[in-house]
Parts: structure tokens; sequence; C-alpha cells
């Protein structure tokens, strides 16, 4: 029979192996929403980011999220004063559901928000705006927030998405991420990532979508110059494996507002 000091000391080792096992589990994975707004004039365009400035960042602050991006098309994009992009880091799908019915019992954001919460049917703030759901990548299960510098007028946020031709050539690309080694590659060549995850609902499935961010356009060509020519990836890109598993690659040039968060 085992003394008392002998099973204390076994409880011990038990409790210390159970939680170091808790300490090396993976963060949970996040869930995105990328909200897109499609404008008509600048009113539109003051509105909304009136809006998002005074009411919508606040409030998610306040229910914990801390993180939310805002950014609109660089001056040279022919969308520029057309979009604005809303992106909101999500703990779980259920947050997305209650979400609005936190925001609906916040009264310094029903307050701050009226004109656009209460706009009549003759002056709406906004034509329509979409909504894309995604889940983050196993590879990197939580978002980052930009350690880029610089005026933001001038930065770079790189929006990226990949179709497939089919869900199952897409959850390839998806694996060339996690298992192949694309978001390490990304992560050594300092492309300084905010997120990698896979859309779960949009309007261009299968797709997966990723930022990147860089300091200027110069520093966002350079960092892809030397990305195209790393013998890493250039082993990768020639694997079998992952062969043909793009249909179509479209990148969006961003930058983000001065209210922005990332």
């Amino acid at each position: 029979m085992k003394s008392r000091q002998q099973i204390k000391f076994l409880l011990g080792i038990a409790l210390l192996f159970v939680m170091l096992n808790v300490s090396a589990a993976p963060p949970k994975r996040e869930f995105y929403e990328i909200k897109i707004y499609h404008l008509k004039n600048a009113d539109q365009e003051s509105r909304v980011e009136k809006y998002l400035k005074d009411a919508y960042l606040p409030a998610l602050h306040r229910a914990g999220i801390k993180d939310v991006g805002v950014f609109k098309p660089v001056p040279t994009d022919t969308s520029a004063g057309k979009l604005i992009y809303v992106f909101t880091p999500l703990s779980s799908m259920d947050q997305l559901l209650t979400l609005p019915k936190a925001l609906d019992k916040d009264a310094a954001y029903l307050s701050s928000g009226k004109d656009y919460i209460d706009a009549v049917y003759k002056s709406p703030p906004y034509i329509r705006f979409e909504s894309i759901i995604l889940q983050a990548f196993t590879g990197m299960p939580v978002h980052k927030k930009s350690k880029v510098e610089g005026p933001k007028s001038s930065r770079i946020y790189e929006l990226r998405s990949y179709e497939g031709h089919t869900e199952k050539i897409y959850q390839n690309k998806v694996k060339m991420f996690n298992q192949g080694g694309e978001v390490p590659l990304f992560e050594r060549l300092g492309f300084n990532a905010v997120f990698y995850a896979e859309v779960i609902a949009g309007s261009h499935m299968p797709n997966l979508m990723y930022m990147t961010t860089f300091s200027d356009k110069a520093s966002r060509d350079a960092h892809w110059k030397s990305f195209s020519e790393d013998a890493e990836w250039g082993k990768l890109k020639t694997n079998p494996e992952y062969q043909n598993n793009v249909s179509k690659n479209t990148s969006f040039f961003l930058y983000p507002t001065e209210y922005s968060d990332i």
C-alpha cells in the first residue's frame, strides 16, 4: 500500500501533467467577419465612417472585441471612395449571432450611431453591404495586429483571395498553407500577416483569404520579390502534391483608417 506522501506526490505529478498539457494546447481558432460597405457618394462615405468611428468600434471595444480593422481602397484604385472594409475578429460563431443583440442594449452605441441606425429610407447611409464569414487557419489560429510603422495613409494592407476549382482542390491549397509551410514562409520573410482564414460563407467560394501588411508600396513589392526568389518557395510551388490548386487569385490593396485598431 502506498503511503500518504507517495499518493500526494503522484497526485502532484498528475496535476502538473494536466497543467502542462493545457498550456501546450493550441489557441482556439477564431472566426472573422469582413463587412464590405458599398457607397454611392462622399456623403454616404462620411456617414458610415462616423458611425464606425464614434459608435461601432467603441461598442465592440466595450463588448470585449479590442482589435477591429477598418480599411479603404488605396487612392489609385477605381473603387476608392466606393468601398469600406470592416474586419471583426470573433471568438466563436455564437458571438457573431449574439453581437447584434448586445449592440441593441448599448445605450451609448444607439446614441452615437443614431444617424446610421435610424436613417430614413430616402437617405440610407450605404447602397448595400456584403458580409464574408471566415475561420482562422490552424497554422495561425488567432489574428495579429500589424507591426508595420509609418503614416497609415501610406501603408499597403493586401487582402488576397484564392479561389479553388472545387471544394477538394481548394482544401489542397489550405493544406499548402498549414502543413506545406506557406504560413511560416510568409512569417520568415516578414509579411506581417493579420490573418489567414478559410471562407465559410461568401460570394466567391470555395476560397481562402489572408491579409499581409507593408509600410508602403515599395516595401510590398520588395517583399513579394524576395518571396518569389526564395528557395523554399521554389520547392513548395513545384511540389507535385500542390499543383493546380488555385483557379483565381485576387488582390485588394487597402490602407487602414486613422481610427482602425489594426
